[in-house]
């Protein structure tokens, strides 16, 4: 690393052009970036996904989307009965306006079940074609527009469906750069505090490189394979609030150096040396997290696996090259006007760390109980998607929905499975079908839209929605009823997508949460030349995880705060792709935290300092910015919230727990108290492990009295 800061800073304009031009060039190039993103969150190889495809190759449409509810309200005088051929019109008229849909209703069923109990209204279920752009828009206005042309007068259109209700009657949020401001301002107020000089600028500077050059280096990506749009959301917030992190570490130690005396140049290079290294361990830390998302037979979650580690990969190269090159020119004169300096380490840090030092198993045990506490939730969990009642409160969709369900028509049609089968077969399956616990109906269509090459699609409504793991029992009894029976392909839909899921992506769980396990133990050893602190580090970044997921569950599944914070219900569960990229982003991102404590814990005991010394004053020094560094994270998140959509932000929310649940307790508290604990076992790392991994051996030096007092430990390092 001090070669590195040698090389930047002799050759720190070149340094600066470079990131000038790549800052130019993601300008110029990441809304091509976007453009070619996707919306795929099939299973290739699974039987859901494979019976899905053949629907949409027979029939051009369905199979892996959730069909629209296109309905029909008669005025008050007049009612279904009397006017069926009128409402047949509405709904071959939408047939034939709309490209590439089926429709099924009750005239080409037979079945009077596409009546509301009051006989004021008929609905149709109408399968479409899904595109996978991302700026591919909703067909409810044209599907309104057909029915409404051909309604009997007087009466009321309506179109609801899940991808409807998870729209509702939002505006669209304030869009990937309106969310991107909102968090750059937040964490600018944060950095403000923090530095009290102009120099709060300079994280913003390299955030906004690093963005930009993360853009620019998925692009080649996006012509290999399709890559997730989330991985936009991730990109432009998480790396934000990553990049300025990274930044902030340099550039506080840098000014540490400087308050102790050194010259521009020396205090550059010691940043480096010490908090540089401290960020390369970090962001090598966060890939692993990510990029253990390949291993997951699943495209989308591969894709946000490569896409994700590109974010620590160009906030380390922007934070280690352009953060010195700005530091070793203009750096001591953009730290004006300098109401804060960092020569002594924080009376508040320090004092909090010698108390918990002093009352160690009362922090560490109530810490614990906390966690734990979490950790019960968390098993409640049920995985799956967020139920219609919590997608919209409002809205066309959701009062078209009401209309339905008032009249006695389940939400189980919101999400019919399809079956694909021999059209000789079609009657005998429908009838066996029928006869399987929860199906409400089983819907032959007569329609030539439903039946092609010799192939008919059963559509199979439940009595609910299948939605979570509890309720896609109703789908494995029909695929268990259907293997047996001749003629038939197999069964698709969001319930069959979701057993697929739990299968492929749960069912590789172990192996990945292994290799991220090991992986950045081995790196940790390698960090902290220690045997006992990684394992330490791990344990407890698992534990906070599934905390984590816990409070996700008490507040989106259970409903305690999001319907008082987003006026938002309930889910019921928790969208089944979530939990996974939550884990994915914090393990690494909570490790920074740790990274950065530990790396000045180490510091200040081989400087001689005991084991409670060391902790005190690492904690004094690191204290307010690791705190800092969690709140800029958080607002980034916060910002990620404010989009569209139940999923974004639940994830958002998720990736916010998990940040402050690790900087309080974990951080504020585990940390301190149980290296205090471990006294000099933390600091051993025999000569045989060292050699396999060619680091230096550690053992534990002797250690003086430890301070009762916090005070020594806000003295100068």
């Amino acid at each position: 690393m001090g070669r590195l800061a040698e090389f930047v800073l002799r050759h720190r304009r070149w340094v600066i052009a470079f990131w000038g031009l790549v800052f130019v060039a993601g300008v110029a190039l990441s809304g091509k970036t976007t453009s070619r993103l996707t919306v795929d969150f099939s299973l290739p190889g699974q039987p859901g996904t494979k019976t899905a495809h053949q629907i949409k190759d027979v029939l051009g449409n369905g199979g892996d989307t959730n069909p629209y509810l296109v309905s029909v309200t008669l005025p008050a005088s007049q009612q279904v009965t009397g006017n069926e051929a009128a409402i047949a019109g509405v709904f071959t008229a939408v047939e034939h306006a709309v490209p590439n849909v089926r429709v099924l209703d009750e005239a080409n069923t037979g079945d009077k079940a596409f009546r509301t109990r009051d006989d004021r209204s008929a609905y149709a279920i109408v399968f479409y074609r899904f595109d996978p752009s991302p700026t591919a828009k909703l067909q409810t206005d044209a599907l309104r527009a057909a029915a409404t042309a051909a309604a009997p007068p007087g009466s009321t259109i309506g179109v609801t469906g899940e991808d409807a209700l998870a729209v509702g009657d939002s505006s669209g949020g304030p869009g990937v750069l309106g969310e991107t401001l909102l968090g750059a301002l937040g964490a600018l107020i944060v950095l403000a505090f923090v530095f009290a000089s102009f120099l709060a600028f300079l994280p913003l500077v390299v955030a906004a490189v690093s963005i930009l050059a993360t853009f620019l280096m998925l692009l080649p990506i996006t012509y290999l394979t399709n890559v997730s749009f989330i991985v936009e959301f991730l990109i432009a917030l998480i790396g934000l609030g990553v990049a300025i992190d990274y930044s902030l570490l340099l550039v506080t130690r840098w000014r540490e150096e400087r308050d102790h005396g050194r010259d521009n140049h020396d205090a550059v290079v010691v940043a480096m040396q010490t908090a540089g290294k401290a960020v390369v361990f970090s962001g090598v830390t966060v890939a692993i997290g990510l990029i253990a998302l390949v291993v997951l037979p699943v495209p989308f979650m591969r894709s946000m696996g490569y896409g994700g580690a590109l974010i620590p990969l160009a906030s380390v190269l922007s934070t280690l090259t352009l953060t010195p090159a700005i530091l070793g020119g203009i750096g001591p004169r953009v730290d004006w006007p300098k109401l804060r300096h960092e020569n002594r380490a924080s009376r508040f840090w320090s004092r909090w760390a010698a108390l918990v030092v002093r009352q160690r198993w009362v922090a560490a045990g109530g810490a614990l109980i906390a966690l734990f506490a979490l950790v019960g939730v968390f098993l409640g969990i049920r995985i799956g998607l967020a139920s219609s009642s919590s997608l919209a409160k409002s809205g066309p969709a959701y009062e078209a929905l009401q209309t339905l369900e008032k009249g006695g028509v389940s939400t189980g049609t919101l999400t019919p499975m399809e079956v694909l089968v021999s059209s000789g077969q079609a009657r005998n399956t429908a009838d066996q079908i029928a006869k399987v616990q929860g199906v409400n109906h089983v819907f032959i269509s007569t329609d030539s839209s439903s039946n092609r090459n010799g192939q008919t699609a059963l559509v199979v409504v439940p009595a609910t929605e299948t939605v979570n793991s509890q309720s896609i029992a109703v789908v494995k009894r029909v695929k268990s009823t259907v293997e047996a029976l001749p003629g038939v392909v197999g069964v698709a839909g969001v319930g069959a997508a979701q057993i697929d899921f739990l299968h492929a992506v749960y069912g590789n769980f172990p192996l990945m949460l292994l290799i991220i396990a090991v992986l950045t133990y081995i790196l940790l050893v390698r960090a902290f030349r220690s045997l006992l602190l990684p394992l330490k580090a791990v344990l407890l970044n698992l534990i906070s995880l599934a905390a984590t997921l816990g409070l996700m569950v008490l507040f989106w599944q259970d409903g305690h705060g999001s319907n008082a914070i987003f006026g938002i219900a309930g889910t019921g569960a928790v969208t089944f792709w979530i939990p996974l990229m939550v884990f994915a982003f914090l393990f690494g991102l909570s490790m920074d935290y740790e990274v950065f404590i530990l790396s000045r814990i180490r510091e200040e005991y081989d400087a001689g300092r005991s084991t409670n010394a060391a902790v005190i004053e690492g904690v004094g020094r690191t204290g307010r910015l690791v705190t800092s560094a969690a709140l800029i994270l958080f607002l980034a998140f916060a910002a990620l919230a404010s989009g569209p959509g139940t999923d974004l932000k639940t994830l958002a929310t998720g990736l916010g727990f998990g940040i402050l649940l690790d900087a309080t307790i974990v951080r504020a508290l585990l940390v301190p108290s149980l290296v205090s604990l471990f006294g000099s076992w933390n600091w051993k790392l025999p000569a045989s492990s060292a050699k396999i991994l060619r680091v230096e051996p550690s053992y534990p030096h002797p250690e003086q009295d430890e301070p009762s007092e916090p005070v020594a430990a806000g003295a100068p390092a």
